[in-house]
């Protein structure tokens, strides 16, 4: 059971903007400025280590941007995919219908044959395409009233059935289209991710050691705030609380929506679903999933959104803290709302 204590120092002070090797290379980075300009930077690893540390966390954020474009096409996909499945299974029930008519007045021209010959009009049912014949008035003119009638009802039923193919090539051609959307984000999630897992591998011992004190909260200092007293402003908000609350400590994976792991939009979609409320799956969609309020007056279950693009979301739960999944190697943890700017605050 997690325990609660009073907000510490670091809790206070720790900022994500901040470059997170900087505590721990902040002497050798003292020594390299007071050197001479044309010392020579091979002489003083520690400056390729800051070089190092920044582009890694310059990768994950570009990581992050594009799992969310990951995140939305693959919803896209989702949903291409049900549109697709509906309209195949309508055309396939029109195309059931116009079997049947045909058959049936198969039958009649069947009869007709037996009779004596099948009337000319009667011709056009063996054509997969009857309805340029049947614009001429006096082909409908040569059947009977019930013949015309079936003849009219095929027109129709055949025209639905074409515009259903029509309306299914284009839905399948659009899933195919998102697939491949889904793909290139995907490496190139993948492609950022693992180059800055070599730049990390890279880093000596101490150096990855300090990294991951700095930025990833390695379980040996797990900061709790003091959220005593804090009450949400709706019922299932704070339910949405309470389940963000209850995911402290599941590890970061991209795509993932829990209940075991998460991204920072599947975090926040996860937790509202919890409490009975559907979020879309990215974080720029969750920005648009309420009310705009002003950051001075977030209440906990608000939904922080961060970065110009919006690429980043995490729930205000109170005491100036949110809860959110940071990126690769992180576990979900608190941070303060200010750990980097802020683009707006949304009440689901």
């Amino acid at each position: 059971m997690v325990s609660h204590r009073r907000t510490s120092q670091r809790g206070q002070t720790t900022f994500a903007s901040v470059t997170v090797l900087s505590a721990a290379l902040a002497t050798a980075a003292a020594a390299l400025s007071a050197q001479p300009a044309s010392a020579d930077p091979a002489e003083h690893p520690s400056a390729g280590r800051e070089s190092a540390a920044a582009r890694v966390d310059k990768l994950y954020e570009e990581a992050e941007r594009a799992t969310e474009k990951f995140n939305a096409a693959d919803a896209r996909t989702k949903e291409l995919r049900d549109e697709a499945a509906a309209l195949q299974d309508r055309t396939a029930r029109a195309q059931e219908r116009v079997n049947r008519m045909r058959g049936r007045l198969g039958a009649l021209a069947a009869a007709q044959y037996r009779a004596g010959g099948i009337d000319p009009a009667l011709r056009l049912l063996l054509s997969e395409r009857p309805d340029s014949y049947l614009e001429k008035a006096s082909a409908l003119d040569r059947l009977n009233g019930s013949q015309a009638g079936e003849l009219r009802q095929l027109r129709s039923v055949t025209r639905v059935l074409e515009q259903q193919r029509r309306e299914t090539a284009g839905k399948l051609a659009l899933l195919e289209a998102s697939r491949e959307e889904v793909a290139r984000n995907k490496k190139d999630v993948q492609r950022k991710l693992a180059t800055a897992q070599r730049l990390l591998n890279a880093l000596p011992r101490d150096a990855r050691a300090a990294y991951d004190r700095a930025s990833r909260s390695d379980g040996r200092d797990e900061f709790i705030p003091d959220l005593t007293g804090i009450v949400p402003g709706s019922g299932r908000a704070a339910a949405a609380v309470a389940a963000v609350r209850a995911a402290i400590g599941s590890p970061y994976a991209w795509g993932s929506t829990g209940p075991s792991a998460f991204d920072c939009s599947g975090l926040t979609q996860w937790a509202y679903a919890q409490a009975g409320v559907s979020l879309p799956r990215t974080s720029q969609g969750q920005r648009g999933a309420g009310r705009q309020v002003p950051l001075s007056q977030a209440q906990p279950g608000d939904l922080v959104i961060y970065r110009s693009d919006a690429s980043h979301v995490g729930m205000y739960v109170g005491n100036g803290q949110v809860v959110h999944a940071p990126y690769p190697g992180a576990k979900v943890r608190y941070d303060p709302v200010g750990m980097m700017p802020v683009q707006s605050v949304t009440r689901p």
